[in-house]
């Protein structure tokens, strides 16, 4: 299959994606796209796990590493939040970007803990600041903020310059921030 710059071009994209639709299902891949020689194959939020499945055990050219897993909002378009995972075949050191977008009211996506141990804190960073509940994980429990905050500050409508946050765990020993 050929290839460019360590990415599948779009031949090789469209290849992989009819092999995911044959083994997996015919509306596992919605789309797929190759911009700035990065191919991605967009998936359906329930596939995601099945594909990745498909992608790291069955594919004839297997991506068996899963490099990075995180969050975007795509505010104003809808659905609004997406999830990006970046696979990687060692051997062929080619990478296939999967993304699957939700939207705010249904903000579900299967973990893949399972598949790719390291998307368990990959997976708990998205919740904690994109809101993206992923079924079936281990421990979902937000991971950078309070278990007490309000909010998910990644998204493009939470305020500019934040708000400040304090730990209650530790309030009585540390100056506060506004004395």
């Amino acid at each position: 299959m050929p290839r460019g710059g360590n990415y599948l071009d779009a031949t090789g994209l469209e290849l992989v994606a009819q092999r995911v639709r044959d083994a997996v299902a015919e509306d596992a891949v919605v789309g797929t796209g190759h911009e700035r020689g990065q191919a991605t194959l967009d998936v359906a939020p329930p596939r995601v796990h099945d594909v990745l499945r498909y992608l790291r055990d069955g594919d004839e050219e297997p991506y068996g590493f899963l490099a990075s897993l995180h969050g975007c909002d795509y505010l104003p378009a809808e659905p609004r939040l997406g999830v990006h995972y970046q696979l990687l075949s060692m051997e062929r050191r080619d990478r296939l970007g999967v993304r699957t977008r939700v939207t705010v009211d249904e903000p579900h996506v299967p973990s893949v803990t399972d598949l790719f141990p390291t998307a368990n804190f990959q997976e708990r960073e998205v919740y904690d600041f994109f809101g993206v509940v992923f079924d079936g994980h281990p421990d979902p429990r937000r991971i950078l903020m309070p278990e007490d905050y309000v909010g998910h500050p990644q998204r493009r409508d939470f305020p500019m310059g934040g708000e400040p946050v304090l730990f209650t765990f530790n309030e009585h020993k540390l100056p506060r921030w506004y004395e």
